[in-house]
């Protein structure tokens, strides 16, 4: 989906004359997400498991409301279903203060680790496990020809070890609800403080899961080491302690660099950059920084 079909969706959404034209694009990558007015519009992919995921998302967020914890809040309890597309509507947070820091998101984490399951506070919806691995098929087959083909199959060959290896981890902590992307650009510091957003990755798995994520951010994406020192110290535990760290590590590298595939059609920076990174797995080398896409 590229911004001229999101703008599209957006158009036939009914959020008034010309929502297309006044929206402002704020991010495109899983969804587009835009600035209408007060309201914040994500429209996901043509995909018939996205409308489930969004209407779980909404549930998410009104359960994080209901247990206290500061996140983005529904404009809509449901989502619209647009030309096959999902489309949901939030309330847009005010400007930030100050950019999010590696403790900002570790005190979310802890408020968000500290939940029971919404089903055991009486929410009627469970949230699945974390399928870290289960995009990737869908990503190599969007990225079609663009990527050579022992390339995708290197992928699904990790994909299927490291799915297998993270089957028999033992965790440290007690698994429960986890945030699925747990990086500082999910949260907003706003005047009343840090608040979570991009909820759709709301998960009952291994609490490692977000934190391994940090951890590979300063190994794979250059997050300073006194960040992560903070975000350990807030936390209140390093994840790399656990034997099992390596595992998710690896899972998660793996999802990254297919999940960076589908973008490949078209675009010589994501054909460069996943080229990039299957070369420095292939090789072990793990000193290869990675660049956001």
């Amino acid at each position: 989906m590229d911004e001229a079909e999101a703008r599209d969706v957006l158009d036939a959404a009914g959020l008034g004359a010309s929502a297309a034209g006044r929206a402002e694009l704020l991010a495109l990558g899983e969804n587009a997400v835009f600035a209408v007015g007060d309201l914040v519009v994500k429209v996901g992919r043509n995909a018939p498991d996205l409308l489930d995921r969004a209407r779980r998302e909404l549930a998410v967020a009104e359960w994080l409301r209901e247990s206290g914890v500061p996140a983005v809040r529904a404009a809509e309890p449901a989502p619209r279903l647009v030309s096959g597309h999902p489309v949901t509507l939030w309330h847009r947070l005010p400007a930030a203060v100050r950019p999010a820091g590696a403790g900002d998101l570790a005190a979310l984490l802890r408020l968000v680790h500290a939940l029971p399951s919404p089903s055991a506070a009486s929410f009627s919806f469970e949230l699945p496990r974390r399928e870290l691995l289960g995009g990737v098929e869908r990503w190599l087959r969007l990225a079609g020809d663009a990527i050579d083909a022992e390339d995708a199959d290197y992928l699904r060959e990790r994909r299927d070890g490291f799915a297998a290896a993270a089957a028999a981890l033992v965790p440290r902590l007690a698994p429960g609800p986890i945030h699925g992307d747990a990086l500082p650009r999910n949260v907003l510091v706003g005047p009343d403080g840090p608040v979570l957003v991009d909820l759709e990755t709301f998960s009952s798995d291994l609490r490692e899961h977000d934190l391994v994520v940090m951890a590979l951010s300063r190994d794979r994406y250059g997050l300073g080491a006194e960040a992560y020192d903070e975000f350990s110290r807030v936390y209140g535990w390093d994840v790399r302690e656990w034997e099992g760290c390596a595992v998710l590590r690896g899972a998660r590298e793996t999802a990254s660099c297919a999940w960076v595939a589908q973008h490949a059609p078209g675009n010589p920076a994501a054909l460069a950059e996943f080229r990039r990174r299957v070369v420095s797995l292939r090789d072990g080398d793990t000193t290869v920084r990675w660049r956001p896409f």
